[in-house]
């Protein structure tokens, strides 16, 4: 697929902006000032809260800044038990012990010492995750950990399967560390949807993520592993731009939901996100990964541009296959408030202009209403692929 050295591969199939470039600005023309952030990210934002505008803007820089200070705290060696924005956008970080806490309200943040905090809690969670790879836990949904709630969390839609009750025997083991919710809802992948724009392989429908590099120069698109589980060619409006080269996603296996796909010599993915008609088309500028609470979108072929806020890290789902094969369980994803449905796997997360993502699954039959509509989803952490894949992100 030949694409004219001003543009980009375009992606409606789900996360990166297409665009042509049509020359240099008219020499002394002054150019307005561009906003902080885009606008319908703010707009989504406001209407969710029942804010204003401005005092929605106001939160993000809020939390840009929060961010930004434990950033440093962390370059400065200051050792935390991970953090998480509350509702009102105020960021807490666990500390160890008193002496640390001192040092993080210090910085001009809220501290805690937790009972437990995130390496106790992930040593239950890395627990859970080896007896499922023993025993599919069918009917177990998720589990992940849950910092504001110093639990690991586990979300169980029937407990009937053997799976199920041996995962919840070993569960309870750790009395209150652990947290059982009954959970209605049944988690799929996000490929197949009626036909449209999108990224198509092998028959099936995804969603495009986004462009990297390695050492090498070799350009990769990083995508959704169960998009290209069998490492199939990639095309877009019928023409190919990329092949599957690796993928961690194996249906009725253990899995991750990480994969790339080696992109054609002449083709390329951009470095905006296109947000589906709702505002300028969103800049990548790099791949920090936000905290628990932290508001975000996610552009999808069937969707478009959809926002709410990350709920948790490193949470472990089982997939039900809607055509009758075998149950999977993927860990290493990351949860949100964000809508999705078939067809946006692959799409990606963006907080402000850091990558986060790209979409996983969801629940089955979700039907999103809107930028900001009520729903779930999973998102296949953005660093950890590019770390396990040692990629660089491509940036605006």
């Amino acid at each position: 697929m030949r694409v004219s050295r001003n543009s980009f591969l375009a992606t409606t199939a789900g996360a990166l902006l297409c665009v042509s470039v049509a020359g240099g600005a008219q020499a002394g023309a002054s150019t307005p000032e561009a906003p902080r952030y885009q606008p319908q990210m703010v707009n989504a934002l406001a209407d969710s809260l029942g804010i204003s505008e401005k005092a929605a803007v106001e939160r993000l820089d809020q939390q840009a800044e929060q961010q930004s200070t434990f950033g440093e705290l962390r370059k400065d060696g200051v050792r935390t038990e991970g953090a998480f924005f509350d509702s009102k956008g105020a960021l807490t970080v666990n500390a160890s012990d008193a002496k640390t806490a001192a040092k993080i309200e210090a910085a001009g943040l809220k501290a805690r010492i937790p009972e437990r905090g995130q390496s106790a809690l992930d040593r239950v969670k890395a627990e859970l995750d080896a007896r499922a790879t023993k025993q599919v836990p069918t009917g177990v949904t998720s589990w992940s950990v849950d910092l504001a709630s110093d639990t690991v969390t586990v979300r169980v839609k029937s407990d009937k399967s053997d799976g199920a009750r041996s995962f919840l025997k070993a569960a309870k083991r750790h009395g209150d560390a652990v947290r059982v919710i009954k959970d209605k809802q049944r988690l799929v992948t996000q490929a197949v949807v009626p036909p449209g724009k999108r990224m198509t392989f092998d028959g099936f429908l995804c969603s495009v993520g986004y462009g990297a590099k390695a050492a090498d120069g070799t350009r990769y698109l990083v995508t959704a592993g169960h998009c290209i589980e069998n490492l199939p060619e990639l095309a877009y409006q019928g023409e190919r731009f990329a092949k599957g080269e690796n993928t961690r996603f194996a249906l009725g296996k253990d899995s991750v939901d990480m994969g790339i796909a080696r992109l054609d010599a002449e083709d390329s993915v951009g470095t905006t996100v296109d947000t589906y008609g709702n505002g300028d088309a969103h800049a990548v500028k790099g791949s920090e990964r936000a905290p628990v609470g932290a508001d975000l979108c996610k552009a999808g072929q069937t969707t478009g541009w959809t926002c709410g806020t990350v709920s948790a890290y490193n949470v472990s789902v089982t997939y039900t296959d809607e055509n009758g094969g075998p149950d999977t369980v993927v860990t290493g994803l990351g949860s949100s408030t964000v809508c999705t449905e078939g067809g946006d796997s692959g799409g990606a997360y963006i907080s402000g202009d850091q990558a986060q993502g790209m979409t996983s699954g969801g629940p089955s039959h979700q039907q999103c209403d809107g930028v900001n509509g009520e729903g779930s989803s999973y998102f296949q952490p953005l660093d950890d692929t590019l770390a396990h894949y040692n990629l660089t992100l491509d940036t605006d």
